[in-house]
């Protein structure tokens, strides 16, 4: 479909919001994805495609930005980026061939289990990285893959997941692991753009409308975030929020509520 300029400044604002949101809690592609297929009509598949643009230009600004701040250390999470990039092959390759709309019927249950697991203990979420702390291989490879696998086919919620991993196994602070989990979604995601343009799968005139509002989200937020006193606190606070809000947007709830018509 043409664009107009309204799609084009829904999708630039649409794009800042959920940069903003994915550096710091994740989830951020429940919003582009509505907007692409709800507002600008793509199909679910293509969606996925296009969305990729947007995360990798918030992925580079964030990255760049934490890496300034001294937040970012690859020599210590070599193994979890390696990780995760190969399982993501596997899942941008799936994603070509396999729609993810029923997985859906799925995620709003870990959801659910997610914001148990916040809200418990919240104390463990607050924390300052410990350095002496490493995961085993053994528990390492399977956790990491299967997030890379998630990650290269849907994308959508793979920042909440994978901070509860880093903060509550691998015992990173939310804000280093926000940094870690930029970067790699910053390297899978430009193989899956790749991928999906090989495909003729996406939307480049929605998908880099959506980059320039996410690569500005993502920038911004990481640059005020990197060197705040109370980053993890508001981070786990927007990681809360973020998680009720895709619960009641997952599971219809405001219209079952009060009856709207979707």
């Amino acid at each position: 479909m043409e664009l107009t300029w309204y799609h084009y400044l829904a999708a630039a604002l649409g794009g800042a919001m959920a940069g903003a949101i994915n550096t710091l809690a994740g989830n951020g592609s429940a919003i582009t994805l509505t907007i692409l297929t709800e507002l600008i009509g793509l199909p679910g598949n293509a969606a996925n495609a296009t969305n990729r643009i947007g995360i990798l230009a918030q992925s580079i600004g964030g990255m760049s930005a934490f890496y300034r701040h001294g937040k970012l250390r690859l020599r210590r999470s070599w193994l979890i980026i390696a990780l995760m990039v190969a399982g993501s092959v596997g899942g941008i390759f799936t994603a070509v061939w396999v729609s993810n709309d029923q997985f859906i019927r799925v995620f709003r249950f870990l959801m659910v289990f997610m914001l148990f697991v916040i809200l418990v203990k919240p104390e463990r979420w607050l924390r300052e990285t410990d350095p002496d702390r490493k995961l085993p291989l053994w528990a390492s490879v399977p956790f990491f893959l299967a997030l890379g696998f998630y990650g290269g086919f849907i994308q959508m919620g793979m920042g909440i997941f994978f901070l509860g991993v880093m903060v509550l196994a691998a015992r990173y602070s939310l804000i280093d692991s926000n940094a870690v989990k930029i970067t790699v979604t910053g390297i899978y995601t430009l193989l899956a753009v790749v991928i999906f343009q090989f495909q003729g799968m996406v939307h480049w005139p929605a998908g880099l409308a959506m980059a320039l509002g996410q690569a500005a989200g993502g920038y911004f937020t990481a640059h005020y975030a990197a060197d705040h006193p109370k980053a993890n606190i508001w981070a786990h606070r927007l990681l809360v929020f973020v998680v009720i809000a895709s619960i009641l947007q997952l599971f219809d709830l405001p219209a079952r509520v009060f009856g709207w018509n979707r």
